[in-house]
């Protein structure tokens, strides 16, 4: 599996609009007396018109013609035109997730998937531009009408309405228990950033971030702070509107992980507890914070979708290198913006950083960028922690490793050791921990521990999940023949 963390295009999936169910026409009929309007309807018009006419794409309702309108009146409403009509579903080709092949980590057109083509894109209807305008329109509709609600009530309250108000005293009085999605928001989010990262040249993004201790540490994603990086320019708002400058501590592109640390930081600062990624369990609830599409303190909820799902990621610039994780795999709706956010169990507790998702080719609003489609990728808190201390302690991150080169092409079935290493350089590191525990180029692994390692980029996220000098089990392939071998994990210092 890859994915993206901003906005980079895969192709798009398939989708089929849902049948509707029409709804009964609301019988029409006299009042009962019992239930008499407290204000008498108005008569119906002398020359009410017969039907409106239909937009584009619309069935349109019959004219009327012949007898005029009975009686009763408001009269029904026109029937509901079917689902759809005026949007296109069958151009839309199936989702593939994208690749990253080569010694450098990224490129290349394989991932560890089946692969796809991309079909040729159809015509576009404009349908994006279309649902702007109606949500733009909308919110300014809402504004002005309901301020004009409010004057022609209040100039008008003497109509002898039965509606009854909740009082003051009785909403503030409200108590959310705890381990509610509203208690649980209530104590998360005061202690959430909305992270904007500016580079040199104005260029830059929105992110999200958390409190990580009282010292003004705020640990994010990687990918959220580069563009400030080399003299940029970072700040963190908080969601009483405390804004503060902000400085990169340190930055680990393969793990996808930074930590910056505000400039004069409060002395209220309350870092967010931490939980225990190890024991998270399928199907546990999810609850993600982060500012999708920039739109700061947004809540969303989910469940655990999945477990050490092998991630590789990358912002999709020409530049950029993937980052390898063993994800925590969840259906709460994460988009732009949301990356670096707290992913958080029902306690409240973060288990996880969210980081990528994968979508279809482009996202809401004419903006481009991919949206959530129910596959959101968080980086274990327990990785993310110890990536996080290391930062803060040294500014430089610490991964363990094999001491081999393994294939990033498309597989499934293991990670084969290459013939040659990056940039020329042996496969196998002399004296290293591959090299000790006796494997050579050819040689395909397929389990570490007990994880089935279908993949090089599932075997450097496994691996990634460990510290150096932990103890491991190597499960490989030898001239068809299963072997294994016990190694202890290498380290390496710094992004290569």
């Amino acid at each position: 599996m890859s994915t993206e963390n901003e906005g980079n295009e895969v192709p798009p999936a398939p989708s089929a609009p849902p049948v509707p169910v029409a709804s009964p026409a609301s019988p029409q009929g006299p009042t009962p007396e019992g239930n008499r309007p407290t204000a008498p309807l108005p008569s119906p018009p002398q020359d009410a018109p017969a039907a409106a006419e239909p937009q584009q794409g619309q069935a349109g309702a019959p004219t009327a013609s012949g007898p005029a309108p009975d009686g009763s009146w408001p009269p029904p409403p026109p029937p509901t035109p079917p689902y759809g009509e005026s949007t296109s579903y069958g151009d839309a080709g199936a989702g593939a997730p994208g690749g990253f092949g080569g010694a450098g980590g990224t490129g290349g057109d394989a991932g560890w998937g089946a692969s796809y083509q991309q079909p040729a894109p159809g015509p576009r209807s404009g349908r994006g531009g279309l649902v702007a305008a109606v949500l733009v329109a909308a919110l300014v509709a809402g504004g002005l009408g309901g301020g004009l609600g409010y004057t022609l009530a209040k100039d008008h309250d003497n109509s002898g309405s039965t509606t009854v108000s909740a009082s003051d005293s009785s909403a503030s009085q409200i108590r959310r228990a705890p381990g509610t999605i509203a208690n649980v928001a209530a104590q998360a989010l005061p202690s959430t950033v909305t992270i904007e990262a500016e580079s040199t040249n104005g260029e830059g993004g929105t992110g999200t971030g958390f409190v990580f201790d009282t010292q003004g540490h705020i640990v994010t994603n990687n990918h959220v702070v580069a563009e400030a990086l080399d003299g940029g320019k970072l700040t963190a708002t908080f969601p009483n509107g405390r804004k503060y400058d902000a400085e990169v501590v340190g930055h680990a592109q393969g793990y996808d992980v930074a930590v910056i640390k505000l400039k004069n930081p409060p002395s209220d600062l309350k870092p967010l507890a931490l939980g225990d990624s190890d024991k998270v369990a399928v199907g546990d609830e999810t609850i993600a914070i982060g500012a999708p599409f920039g739109l700061s303190n947004t809540v969303t909820t989910g469940i655990i979708s999945a477990k050490n799902r092998p991630v590789a990621s990358s912002d999709g610039s020409s530049s950029s290198k993937a980052s390898y994780m063993s994800a925590l795999q969840t259906d709460a709706s994460i988009n732009p913006g949301n990356s670096g956010g707290p992913l958080l169990d029902a306690s409240g507790a973060v288990i996880g950083i969210n980081s990528a998702i994968q979508s279809t080719s482009s996202g809401g609003f004419g903006s481009g960028q991919s949206g959530s489609i129910g596959l959101g990728f968080a980086i274990p808190i327990n990785q993310a922690k110890y990536v996080a201390q290391q930062l803060i302690k040294t500014g430089k991150p610490v991964y363990a490793k094999i001491g081999a080169s393994v294939s990033l092409q498309d597989s499934t079935n293991g990670a084969k050791i290459t013939d040659q290493g990056a940039g020329g350089s042996a496969p196998v590191e002399s004296g290293g921990p591959a090299d000790k525990a006796g494997l050579k180029p050819g040689d395909v692994i397929t389990k570490l521990d007990d994880m089935v390692i279908d993949s090089g980029p599932t075997l450097i996220g496994e691996i990634w999940t460990h510290k150096p000098g932990d103890k491991v089990t190597l499960t490989y392939k030898r001239g068809g023949q299963d072997h294994t071998t016990e190694l202890t994990l290498g380290a390496r210092v710094g992004d290569s």
